[in-house]
């Protein structure tokens, strides 16, 4: 890959006033999942492939201009050559997944030795646009919280409806009911109440979410929102209810039913 012509540098991009050295932005965030970037102008003139994909990404806030590609560029050298990013230490940017011309992954990662890298950071870029990946952790958390949601949700419309079903029977306690078939069985309100009772004391079980795997070196977590906050606080609350007997004690037998 060394040799490979690189496009014109983007003479706008740290340079001072009239022809002074060039000052290095500062370095991006470790949280920068909210912003993307996109040059259409860089896209309309130049290929995108895997040999000029580091340049445009070297277009974007999250470019790291202390890296140890920028020093490669620097010499003319192309800034993804294997060969020698593992001869320095330091951060360095590697090119890890490649689906020409729609999808390029970037990973950025800490050298230490020429067979010892940390994992940092991922970046992708998708038909031209540049993001940040999330953190793995902040993906599952995401989706538990969405989960758990939709659950509480579930049964909370199914115990409000079934508070409206033990309210009609308590009025009509001392009335003989008869049952009201449709074609189908009819409904046993016992059944029902029992279980939507063992529902509710399985979610009260439900034992609280794992700690988060650690962070990787350097990066800061984001601040939670307040819906993960209330979902903390529910969670807690929830858990403070009796000793449930049907659960701890086990089911009472049932009848089998023969079709």
């Amino acid at each position: 890959m060394a040799g490979t012509p690189l496009p014109p540098p983007n003479v706008g991009v740290g340079m001072g006033v009239e022809g002074a050295p060039p000052t290095a932005p500062p370095p991006p965030g470790t949280d920068m999942t909210g912003i993307c970037f996109r040059d259409q102008l860089w896209l309309n003139t130049f290929p995108l492939d895997r040999n000029l994909v580091f340049d445009y990404f070297a277009l974007s806030p999250f470019y790291d201009w202390s890296c140890n590609n920028e020093q490669l560029r620097m010499r003319s050298i192309h800034p993804l050559d294997l060969s020698q990013l593992t001869n320095m230490t330091g951060t360095e940017y590697v090119l890890s997944e490649v689906l020409e011309p729609h999808l390029f992954v970037i990973r950025k990662q800490k050298r230490d030795s020429p067979e010892k890298v940390t994992p940092m950071l991922s970046y992708y870029i998708l038909d031209g646009s540049i993001y940040q990946a999330p953190q793995l952790c902040n993906v599952f958390s995401s989706r538990i919280a969405r989960a758990l949601y939709h659950i509480q949700k579930a049964f909370s419309i199914a115990a409000s409806k079934l508070e409206k079903i033990g309210h009609v029977d308590s009025e009509n306690d001392s009335a003989i009911v008869e049952p009201r078939t449709t074609g189908k069985d009819a409904i046993d309100l016992k059944e029902v109440k029992r279980v939507d009772h063992i529902l509710g004391s399985l979610l009260r079980k439900l034992p609280p979410a794992p700690p988060p795997p650690p962070f990787p070196e350097g990066y800061t977590p984001p601040q939670a929102s307040d819906a993960e906050k209330g979902s903390e606080a529910q969670q807690s609350s929830d858990s403070q209810y009796p000793r449930d007997p049907i659960i701890d004690e086990g089911p009472s037998k049932r009848p089998r039913l023969e079709k």
